[in-house]
């Protein structure tokens, strides 16, 4: 199989707001796909139902062959051993130190023994250049050190497929230049599948094979970072330029001014 997830017709809603709207998305094997999107397009949402802990109100979501959502609860835990994921904020646990965060999945998940773990968690963050702070506990790291342990923790178990989001949220220009590099090394030497949620658009534009831009919960953008850059679409071209005035308007929907304050003011 090409396509290691295929997302097909996807209808998600929030409390009666539509967040999705018959979305496809392929993500093929052995790739780096983006998906893109103003804040609050329900990029997080789409990681979220892929892994299978929000379920879709119409359409499929097809992992490695398998419908997430009709499988049991069994056997949905065995597909999530073959993802790995960075969270947003790291997810570092602040009572363990840096090897025992990168050690927790095997222990939790594997026989393995203590010598074997410890090679391999080792391994892991010589990966991400922090072999030499395997002692430190997660309030001594920065900001781009804990997403690293985090993206060592991620990658444990050799997971087929790896999902981030918003890798590069709060980080320094340095730190995002390692963290980009990191991603697309690890991507095609471990040969993983990889997904990464971001809005910020042009760094992530340097690594993406694919790229799917959401917006009003439908596409508004697929294609590779040079079709998405060429593309002459004014919302898709707003989004990637920051344009405040656009398709996308700035002020949320609401009555006129003059009628808000008459309101308040009894008049």
């Amino acid at each position: 199989m090409d396509n290691l997830v295929e997302i097909n017709h996807l209808h998600f809603s929030r409390n009666d707001r539509p967040i999705f709207r018959g979305v496809d998305i392929v993500i093929p094997r052995g790739k780096i796909t983006a998906i893109m999107g103003p804040s609050g397009s329900g990029k997080t949402t789409l990681l979220q139902l892929i892994g299978g802990q929000l379920t879709p109100s119409k359409g499929q979501v097809i992992a490695a062959g398998k419908n997430v959502h009709n499988l049991s609860n069994n056997e949905l835990y065995t597909l999530r051993k073959r993802m790995g994921m960075l969270f947003q904020s790291g997810g570092l646990f602040s009572h363990l130190d840096v090897f025992e965060n990168v050690a927790f999945p095997l222990r939790e998940h594997t026989n393995l023994s203590d010598e074997m773990i410890r090679s391999l968690v080792l391994l892991k963050l010589q990966m991400v250049g922090l072999r030499g702070a395997r002692h430190l506990m997660p309030s001594e790291l920065s900001g781009g050190m804990s997403r690293r342990v985090a993206l060592a923790r991620a990658i444990a178990l050799d997971p087929d497929l790896i999902m981030y989001d918003e890798p590069l949220s709060g980080q320094d220009p340095i730190t995002m230049g390692v963290l980009l590099k990191l991603m697309r090394t690890l991507n095609d030497a471990l040969g993983l599948t990889t997904i990464v949620v971001s809005h910020d658009v042009q760094e992530i534009l340097t690594i993406a094979d694919h790229v799917y831009v959401i917006a009003e919960g439908k596409l508004i953008g697929k294609g590779s970072a040079n079709l998405i850059n060429e593309d002459g679409s004014p919302q898709l071209q707003q989004f990637l330029n920051g344009w405040p005035d656009g398709p996308v308007p700035f002020h949320y929907k609401a009555v006129s001014l003059e009628q808000d304050i008459l309101e308040r003011s009894g008049l």
